[in-house]
This record gives structure tokens, C-alpha cells and sequence, in this order.
């Protein structure tokens, strides 16, 4: 992934400690974990160690050229360049990233992984939750809990949150992160909180979230400041462990994988 300088304001690898241009440090630039997977390989063990269903339930192909309708992959060609397409519900296929940086092509696969494991959890809790030990009840402790489920179903059912992400409404780029949305600012190629949130929620929320979501965006990269830094992780493992799935291979529904966009 390339981020810009603050400094120059070249385009580098996110991954170097300083510009090679001008020598400026870049310890803020590095948005990924230390334990992120940077080859086919680290996310094959990535997949696997986060407990995720099936490649064939979640339509997540890493190290294989599928070409069934309704997939996402990543595999190396005759010529030894990484690919990363999406092949749409009518078979057609769009290439993500096409090319020798493997560890750019493992990181585009890897945040669509991501995105789409959050999109799963929000559509479908956790169907087993752990069992909890037996207590004695007491005639007011029942009352309460019945009070606490009501409440949380009305929570459930009128919740309309926007999911964490980029989205582009009515050409104007924004990224919603925990109860915040955040605008971006072309002339300054930087990130501002809004200060109309509630407003935002209502209009994006009520015209359908999910249209407006996107994956591709333009200019510098939400999780590269310090919003995101401060509202959407305080440390690497916080933030991988998310992606932990622990609600059964059953629960997860590819259908509602949005399919016909490019990605």
C-alpha cells in the first residue's frame, strides 16, 4: 500500500521507516500490524488461525485461480504476478491488483477479507454463545432479565448503525468509525470529524448504508491518521483479533456478499 510523505509528498510503501526522498521518518504512515500477512502464504495461516469457515462457504480463494462465479481471490500467474480479482455474480471477473508487489496485493485482499467479516458478524451475531453457569433465580432478578431482553431486541430492531468503512454519498467521501463520521478534504488530502454526525446517520442510514459503502477510495487513506488510530485500535492485536470468527461455519451467508460491484 502507498501512502504520501507528509513532507515531499511522494507516494512510498507504507512499510519503510523513512522517505527514501527526503529522509523524513514515517513511523506514523504504517496503518497495518506487525503480524498482518505480507505473502499468499502468511494469508493462507492468517485464514486458518482465525477459526474462519470453509474457502467454499466464504467465497475467499487465497493461492487459487477460481473461476466460478461469486469469489474472491488471490494466486500468482505463469509469469509470477500477483492477482487479485472478484469474479461477479454473472461470471465476469474484475482484477483488484495486478502485478509483482506481493505484499500490496496480499493487503487488498486482506482488508476486502476484513470488511467482509465485519459485514457477516453485524448480519448475524453469534449464534452459540458460551454457556453460563446455573444461578438460583429470584422472582425480581427474572423480571429484570426479561426487562434487559426487551430492551436489547427494540436496541436490535431499530438500529440502523452504518457499519465501520469508507463510504461515498452524493460525491463527497466520508469514513464512519464507532459513533463518528469523518469527511474527506481533497484540497488538503486530509480527514476532518464532522461535526453534523447525527445528521449524517439519518440521512445515510435511512437512504441505505450498504449502497453508499465502498472499497476503493482516492487520497490518503482514512486508517493512516490519527483517528483512526486513536477510535479504531490502541494496539495491533486488539485490532487483528476482531477478525476471530466464532459463529460456526453456518452463520456465515455469501449471498449477502455484494456481488455485482467491482469490489
Amino acid at each position: 500500500m502507498k501512502v504520501k510523505c507528509n513532507y515531499c509528498g511522494s507516494l512510498i510503501d507504507e512499510t519503510l521507516e523513512s522517505c527514501p526522498h527526503c529522509n523524513a521518518p514515517l513511523s506514523g504512515a504504517n496503518r497495518v500490524s506487525e503480524k498482518q500477512p505480507k505473502t499468499i502464504e502468511d494469508l493462507k495461516q492468517w485464514y486458518v488461525g482465525h477459526h474462519l469457515p470453509p474457502e467454499e462457504v466464504t467465497r475467499f480463494f487465497i493461492g487459487k485461480d477460481i473461476r466460478e462465479p461469486k469469489a474472491f481471490g488471490i494466486y500468482k500467474n505463469e509469469v509470477g504476478d500477483c492477482v487479485v480479482y472478484k469474479n461477479k455474480s454473472t461470471g465476469e471477473r474484475a482484477i483488484r491488483y495486478q502485478g509483482s508487489d506481493e505484499a500490496y496485493a496480499v493487503n487488498e485482499l486482506y482488508q476486502r477479507l476484513k470488511a467482509e467479516i465485519a459485514d457477516q458478524k453485524q448480519a448475524r451475531p453469534n449464534p452459540n454463545p458460551a454457556p453460563q453457569p446455573q444461578k438460583k433465580r429470584r422472582k425480581g432478578c427474572f423480571i429484570f432479565v426479561i426487562l434487559f431482553v426487551l430492551a436489547s431486541l427494540i436496541t436490535a430492531i431499530f438500529d440502523n448503525s452504518a457499519p465501520n468503512g469508507y463510504y461515498n454519498y452524493h460525491g463527497q467521501q466520508y469514513y464512519h468509525q464507532g459513533s463518528s463520521w469523518y469527511y474527506y478534504d481533497s484540497n488538503t488530502d486530509d480527514w476532518y470529524k464532522s461535526d453534523d454526525t447525527k445528521t449524517l446517520d439519518k440521512q445515510i442510514t435511512d437512504d441505505n448504508a450498504s449502497d453508499y459503502r465502498y472499497y476503493y477510495h482516492q487520497g490518503k487513506d482514512f486508517e493512516s491518521t490519527t483517528w483512526y488510530d486513536a477510535g479504531q485500535h490502541n494496539n495491533d492485536s486488539d485490532w487483528d483479533n476482531d477478525s476471530d470468527w466464532d459463529s460456526g461455519g453456518d452463520s456465515w451467508d455469501s449471498n449477502d456478499t455484494d456481488w455485482d460491484s467491482d469490489w
